[in-house]
Formats: C-alpha cells, sequence, structure tokens
C-alpha cells in the first residue's frame, strides 16, 4: 500500500495497532488497549468524519502519538 492510499476506518486503526507493536516492541493486547482508550476519548472521530485521512503516513504519525499518551498508562 503506497502512504498516500486511503484505508477503511477499521484497517486504518489496524495499521495503527500494528505499528505500535512493531515500533515500541507491545504485545498486541497493549496496542488493541491503547488503541481503544484514544478511540474511546474521541482521539480518532475525524478519522471516521474524513476517510481520505486514513493513510499509511497518517497511521505512523497516530501511532506515535497514541503510545506516547496512552502507553503510560495502566
Amino acid at each position: 500500500m503506497q502512504d498516500k492510499e486511503t484505508m477503511s476506518y477499521e484497517e486504518h486503526l489496524d495499521e495503527v495497532t500494528t505499528q505500535i507493536t512493531e515500533r515500541f516492541g507491545t504485545s498486541d493486547e497493549a496496542a488493541i488497549a491503547m488503541v481503544m482508550r484514544a478511540q474511546a476519548e474521541d482521539y480518532f472521530s475525524g478519522h471516521d468524519d474524513d476517510p481520505s485521512i486514513c493513510t499509511l503516513e497518517r497511521a505512523g504519525h497516530d501511532a506515535r502519538f497514541v503510545f506516547k499518551k496512552y502507553g503510560k498508562k495502566g
């Protein structure tokens, strides 16, 4: 997939989760929990409203943000 190709909202969340596990060495369960916390706090609401921002490049940005903000919580 090229950086500018868009994904569905669900594919984007999956990619963010995958990137968190690959980049930061977390377990799948921990990465899923981080993404779910971010989603619960509406971090991804803009992605759902505008699927054109659901790109591989944006997934990398989102993975870094979600890990930084939600990776420290238990």
